[in-house]
Formats: structure tokens, sequence, C-alpha cells
């Protein structure tokens, strides 16, 4: 257990340590010696995550995405949900703003950015079938063409943002983009009970929190239980001689 902790903790620390590097240099100009310097980390620690410069991007990419959020009754409530949190994580965490920077660096020729876009499609498209097979879609909705216009504007209004205020408005955009965008796909009755407010993120952040400290708790608990040491057996009985048979006597005739 222990090992695979440090495990993560490296692979974490790899994924930081690429993401500032590409944030600042850009891709193209960021080699595996930045990393490892940023990184303090062996080669061979780095290569036993990530096979490449392309990989490590690839995670970078993957961590929009990394995190569990609670479950709600409606599936455009968690769709709502996805972008709102996405939109804090921006404001607040370095590696998913590297990564939404490495997904829009035109200057990256030679690396596929399109999984950065399409993992987030991907969400969004299982989110709105799901939604469309509960009746919380208009009938009209095409559900690949809405998933792609929802994740294209969100990050044009991310990019705005940043431009704007290196995105400290994010939240709010993003309520905007929701306020409009909603009410063309959504059932009425749907749409009136779901939450848009700028503060829902903070919350669903900090439930995810909770929830994942007290399942660590747990996971220790249970962990520092000692064992039980095993009762050894009771020793056999001794096995009783058997009494030899008496010859039985026979009348005479």
């Amino acid at each position: 257990m222990a090992r695979q902790e440090r495990a993560i903790r490296t692979r974490r620390t790899i994924l930081e340590a690429a993401a500032a590097v590409f944030d600042e240099r850009g891709y193209t100009s960021a080699t595996i010696g930045n990393i490892l310097d940023r990184a303090g980390v062996t080669k061979g620690a780095l290569y036993f995550h990530f096979g490449s410069k392309e990989e490590l991007a690839l995670g970078v990419f993957e961590e929009q995405l990394a995190i569990a959020l609670p479950p709600q009754s409606s599936k455009l409530q968690e769709l709502v949900d996805s972008g709102l949190v996405m939109a804090r994580r921006l404001r607040s965490e370095p590696l998913v703003r590297a990564s939404v920077g490495l997904a829009l660096d035109q200057g990256a020729i030679d690396l596929d950015r399109t999984p950065a876009f399409r993992m987030w499609i991907d969400q969004n498209t299982r989110l709105l079938t799901e939604a469309k097979a509960r009746g919380e879609l208009l009938q009209h909705v095409d559900v690949a063409e809405t998933a792609e216009l929802l994740v294209g504007s969100f990050s044009g209004v991310q990019l705005l943002s940043q431009l704007h205020c290196q995105r400290q408005d994010l939240e709010r955009r993003v309520v905007v983009l929701f306020e409009h965008f909603l009410p063309s796909i959504t059932v009425p009755a749907v749409l009136a009970r779901l939450d848009i407010s700028v503060d829902r993120a903070e919350r669903l952040l900090a439930q995810a929190r909770t929830e994942e400290e007290a399942a660590v708790a747990v996971e220790s608990s249970v962990s520092s239980v000692p064992a039980v040491p095993a009762v050894p057996a009771a020793p056999a009985a001794p096995s009783v001689p058997a009494v030899p048979s008496v010859p039985s006597v026979s009348s005479g005739a």
C-alpha cells in the first residue's frame, strides 16, 4: 500500500511539473529535461509512468475530468455541475489551467490536441444521451451536435474571461452561458429544477472533498487494525487402544 501511494504521488508530481513547463514554454519548446528538473525525479521514474512527452501531454489533458462529482437525480444537473466545476477549477488549479492552455496551444503543431476536446465531448454526449432517455430534453435535440456546441461555447467563454480578467469572472460567465443555452434543449419542468447558481461549484467541491476524506479515513482505519492471531487448534485426544474381543465359548454337543 505504501509503495502504491508513493507511485501515485510521484505521478502527480511529474504531471504538475509537466503542466507548469508546458504552460511556461509551450509544448514544442518544452523538453523532458525541463520537466525532470522541475519535478526533481529521475528519468527512470518519469519513464515508468509516461513513455514520451506526448503521453505526458495526454496525462495533463485527462486532469480536466479527473474528479468524481456527487451523482444527481437529473442528468442535466450533472451536465451543469461539470461545467460549473470546470470553471471553478480553472480559476484555482494550475494543472487544469495548464491542461486547457495546452489544448488551445496552436503552436503545438506536433501534438494531437483533439483528445483534450474529445474526452469532454464524450462526457457531455453520455450525459445528454441519458438525459434524453429520461425525458429531460426536448424532442428536437441532436445529442452529438449539442455536446460539441457546449464544449465549443465553453472554450470561447473561458478564453474571453482569461483575456478580460484572468478568469476571475469565469463562473458568472458560465452561468450566463447555461442560462441562454439550457432553455433551447430542456423540458420546462426539468429546467425549473436546475441549480445554476454561481456558488454551486464550490459547494460541490467541498462535498466531494469531504466524501474523499471520509473514504480515506475508513481505509486507513481498516488497514491499521492488527490482524487477529489464529487460535491454535486443540491437541487431538489420545487414541484409546482397542479392547481385544473375548472369544466366545461354544457349548458341547
